[in-house]
């Protein structure tokens, strides 16, 4: 309140003297509502401190409060902690109870396959059952795998390696009396093998393998002793050796259904017996004394170019490419006039050397030959011994052509045909056809060396019918 204010104030409640008179009671008046006021806020003031004081006595209750529950979660977390490694420890010997229910089961169950495998074999040859036998033992034993430390499963395994060692020795045994004409004599001969067969497919992969290579080595053993005698060791009797392998082929085929067809041992035997043949055909073409006679080898090769063929279609694999004289019978019909020579140089270029990348291949080793068609060629697994030998062939085709071309120079008349547009001899047609027939001839036996030696040869050859030309003309 301001002055003006407070003067407009008096002068209203005291507007005359007279009203004067009331001003000591206003003052008591004022005075105790002074007093009121005063007291107001010291009960306030009051008030106010005791409030702060049950503030702070509320907020140290609060705080003790709120650790006391701190304290109750530490204690029910560290509960939940001791529970929760007491759950683990009774599922961990609950999970160790049950393996170990389940190994014993395992166990039992492999002791007694191993004890009626070992009865088995004990009594007689049973190869059906023991097949079956050996491949359970054999789940089981990958099974047992982990644990092959354990002297138990040591000794386990011991023994069944020793069974097995039994049954190769037993199956090997009874495979030695095949070809002997025993099975004509037991019936049941052929049928136990082909359960036999079974037990091999059961054991290592090595066992099929050292089988079926003993099994076709002595199938050739008669092979290599009939024919490396005196009278059948000749270059004459080549086409001798195919047909007794085709011959014994076809009488053991029934005999040789008991082996499974996975194994392919016909086709194994075949390679062998390439092998063998190329090896003493090798032995015979060195050992000669003198040149060996050109119709006796030629023969002799092409008879062995017709049974790798045979065996080629057989078996699969190797396919033959396209005959060098059918593409220059194409050519000397007028096909392919388009191709210049450079196009025909690339060509045999590239073909030649897809030719030796696939011989390099083999010769590396890296393909599967246990499998027909698997990239073994048969075409050239014999017939390559040949190849150094083919000298004589290659001097024989120089004499003749040789000989036809001083007949035909001598017989030249030099005559042009009137109205011809080229002028070329007769002589020189004839020539070429005679060379076209001579290369269509080689590459039918060899694409090897022995072309590329009769190339220079027919370089000679026209060099020679040049120089005559030029001294007759």
């Amino acid at each position: 309140m301001n002055k003006s204010s407070a003067l407009e104030y008096i002068n209203q409640m005291f507007p005359t003297e007279a009203s004067l008179s009331g001003v000591e009671p206003l003052m008591q008046k004022i005075h105790s509502e002074i007093r009121r006021v005063d007291a107001g806020i010291l009960a306030a003031v009051r008030q106010q401190s005791n409030s702060g004081t049950k503030a702070k006595e509320d907020l140290a209750a609060a705080t003790c409060a709120v650790e006391e529950l701190m304290y109750k979660i530490r204690e029910i977390k560290s509960k939940a902690e001791q529970s929760e490694m007491m759950v683990q420890e009774i599922c961990r010997d609950i999970k160790k109870l049950d393996f170990a229910k389940k190994h014993v089961t395992t166990t039992i169950t492999a002791l007694h396959r191993l004890t009626m495998l070992a009865s088995i074999m004990a009594s007689k040859r049973q190869y059906k059952e023991a097949a079956a036998q050996l491949e359970a033992v054999n789940q089981l034993c990958s099974h047992f795998e982990a644990y092959r430390d354990i002297p138990k499963i040591t000794e386990l395994r011991e023994k069944f390696k020793n069974i097995k060692q039994i049954l190769k020795s037993h199956v090997f045994s009874d495979f030695s009396s095949l070809g002997t004409g025993k099975e004509t004599e037991e019936t049941n001969l052929l049928q136990q093998l082909s359960d036999a067969c079974l037990v091999v497919d059961a054991l290592e992969p090595s066992v099929r393998e050292e089988l079926v290579n003993n099994f076709c080595s002595r199938e050739l053993t008669s092979y290599e002793q009939i024919f490396e005698g005196a009278e059948l060791a000749k270059l004459d009797k080549t086409e001798r050796r195919y047909a007794w392998i085709k011959r014994r082929i076809r009488t053991n085929e029934e005999i040789w259904k008991i082996f499974p067809p996975s194994w392919h041992v016909p086709y194994r035997l075949c390679i062998q017996f390439c092998k063998k043949t190329r090896k003493q055909l090798e032995e015979i073409l060195d050992n000669l004394k003198e040149k060996p006679d050109v119709g006796a080898l030629l023969l002799a090769l092409q008879r062995t170019l017709e049974f790798e063929d045979e065996l080629a279609e057989k078996f699969g694999g190797g396919a033959r490419s396209m005959e060098i004289g059918n593409e220059i019978e194409e050519i000397g019909r007028g096909k392919n006039t388009s191709q210049s020579a450079l196009d025909i140089r690339k060509k045999y270029e590239r073909k030649l050397a897809a030719h030796q990348g696939a011989g390099t291949e083999e010769k590396d080793g890296k393909k599967d030959l246990s499998v027909p068609g698997a990239g073994f060629n048969f075409r050239g697994i014999i017939s390559s011994c040949f190849e150094p030998h083919l000298t004589v062939y290659v001097e024989l085709e120089e004499k003749t052509l040789m000989e036809n071309l001083e007949k035909l120079v001598q017989e030249e008349t030099w005559d042009i045909e009137e109205g011809s547009q080229n002028n070329v001899l007769s002589s020189s047609m004839q020539l070429f056809l005679i060379i076209k027939r001579s290369l269509k001839r080689c590459s039918a036996l060899t694409k090897n060396q022995t072309l590329f030696n009769l190339f220079k040869v027919f370089q000679r050859i026209l060099k020679h019918m040049q120089q005559n030309f030029l001294q007759d003309y």
